[in-house]
């Protein structure tokens, strides 16, 4: 019952984001649903947590990085300060995950590290890396993007890149 209301409830809220989403910016929210939409999948159909966390890690980046861009309109130029409202993201959602027993398993380790505290951790990285992927791209093109929703591409590639790694890893 709880996957059938997931699974109609999921097309409304991705409908309803796309809808009312706002202009593109540094990491649209359009991104940021695509990347939520993956995570709430992934789970859902029982895919190992070091991959659910890739994902998380990369919804927690993307959205520091548009709450980053979200204060430079309002305004905000203390760039220590962004930086730590976006890092706040991940210091949130990691006590959140073992108050939900999502994480903290003893027994759901890899190499010693929690699978979904490990894939949040690279998943982070990897979306981060994916930015200042299309900045360069971008920098060497004259301001231009390579093809058209580049920015939207590549963090979905690294991430799903990422995600076969680790499908490897841990099959």
């Amino acid at each position: 019952m709880k996957k059938q209301r997931l699974s109609l409830l999921l097309p409304i809220i991705l409908l309803l984001a796309l809808i009312f989403a706002p202009r593109a910016q540094a990491v649209c929210p359009v991104c940021t649903v695509a990347v939520g939409a993956g995570l709430g999948i992934s789970r859902w159909l029982g895919i190992d947590d070091v991959i659910t966390g890739l994902w998380i890690g990369g919804l927690a980046t993307s959205s520091g990085m548009w709450f980053s861009a979200w204060a430079d309109k309002k305004g905000v130029e203390s760039k220590l300060l962004k930086f730590l409202a976006g890092l706040s993201f991940h210091f949130l959602l990691v006590p959140t995950l073992y108050l939900l027993n999502i994480s903290g398993d003893p027994l759901n380790t890899l190499w010693g590290i929690d699978k979904i505290i490990l894939g949040l951790i690279l998943g982070a990285v990897a979306f981060f890396l994916s930015v200042i992927t299309d900045q360069k791209i971008k920098a060497a093109n004259n301001g231009q993007v390579l093809v058209y929703y580049q920015k939207v591409i590549l963090p979905m590639l690294y991430l799903s890149i990422l995600s076969f790694v680790f499908y490897l890893i841990t099959n």
